[in-house]
């Protein structure tokens, strides 16, 4: 397995009422030991295939998923669009004059959403570097500039309309279509209900102690401290929500106080998932990491292996609901990459 964390993943994934569909491309220049490209596909924030520009292999990764496309379909649509992205992360490299020295990468996250209500939402966005490149409004048809470097590609795309056209027809047709056929296939495991094993981890005594919990679907999870019985957010950070291998999920807080004041007070750490919550206390504090649970080792490194095969960059650009910054059009020019 390929070892290179890129960054963090802070995905947005799925909640309750809402059934989303994504597709996420990473081109990636300066890391010799990871594909140029990659491509990953998930419903309901779990993984249901793969694709990798080294193997030029698409892989189911969802069992309930087999049967429902042949593999070699998604095969052939990146093998026909990975020079594309590939091509595309240079292109961005010279507009901020990067050289081809370190790291860079260039993604595409876009999907469609699904509410109980009947309700749809479509989107595609583009990042370069972990951070917000281009985003398209399909409404308008337009597309929004996150910094003056990508003004160049909102020109070019805004130029030639039926790349915008093409976004639109798919998101709010195709897209749902198939969002709605995984739903019905995949009913079972995705409209399961599992309760998450919560863990207190500290490496020492005077180490902060950290709140774990794992294996729990869907992935809505609240994690809190309380402090002698009352609300307490000081001190405080709270990770990532994180994917397991299994399609399950784990998300940590970490309470940053030291041994004084756990010794004068009374913390604990409070899980709430679906209509159960788990509360843990100072006696629940595992100190030596050799009694870990298994479960929970396995779980951790799962996700971390999950969040290295995604080529994960973009994950964090890509947290819709926080906004897309927009900068003035001004300049002009051209861009390869595009939706495939």
């Amino acid at each position: 397995m390929r070892s290179v964390v890129l960054l963090l993943l802070g995905a947005h994934l799925a909640y309750a009422g809402t059934h989303t569909y994504q597709y996420f491309y990473t081109a990636a220049s300066g890391l010799p030991n990871f594909p140029k490209f990659v491509a990953v596909g998930m419903v309901n924030g779990e993984q249901i295939n793969y694709y990798d520009s080294s193997t030029m292999e698409a892989v189911v990764k969802a069992d309930w998923v087999k049967g429902i496309v042949n593999p070699t379909e998604w095969k052939n649509i990146w093998l026909g669009s990975q020079q594309t992205y590939i091509e595309g992360v240079k292109i961005v490299m010279n507009r901020y004059n990067h050289s081809d020295v370190g790291v860079h990468t260039w993604q595409e996250m876009y999907g469609c959403e699904l509410n109980d209500d009947g309700t749809t939402q479509g989107y595609g966005q583009y990042g370069y570097d972990g951070a917000d490149f281009v985003s398209l409004d399909k409404n308008t048809l337009t597309w929004t500039a996150a910094n003056p470097q990508a003004v160049i590609t909102k020109h070019k795309w805004e130029a030639n309309r039926a790349i915008a056209e093409q976004y639109k027809v798919y998101l709010e047709n195709e897209c749902i279509e198939w969002l709605k056929k995984y739903v019905g296939y995949g009913k079972d495991t995705l409209e399961r209900k599992v309760s998450p094993q919560v863990s207190l981890l500290q490496k020492d005594p005077s180490s902060p102690v950290t709140c774990h919990a794992t294996g729990f679907y869907p992935s809505g999870v609240t994690i809190t401290w309380q402090k002698n019985g009352q609300d307490h957010d000081e001190d405080v950070d709270l990770g990532e929500l994180l994917p397991n291998e299994d399609g399950s999920f784990q998300r940590m807080s970490t309470l940053n106080v030291g041994p004084d004041e756990w010794k004068n007070n009374r913390f604990s750490c409070v899980v709430g998932h679906q209509d159960k919550t788990i509360r843990k206390t100072e006696d629940d504090i595992i100190t030596n990491f050799d009694s870990v649970p298994i479960a929970i080792i396995v779980g951790a490194v799962a996700a971390v292996v999950l969040v290295i095969v995604i080529g994960v960059v973009g994950y964090l650009v890509y947290q819709r609901k926080k906004g897309f910054k927009p900068v003035s059009a001004s300049d002009d020019g051209s861009n390869s990459s595009a939706r495939t």
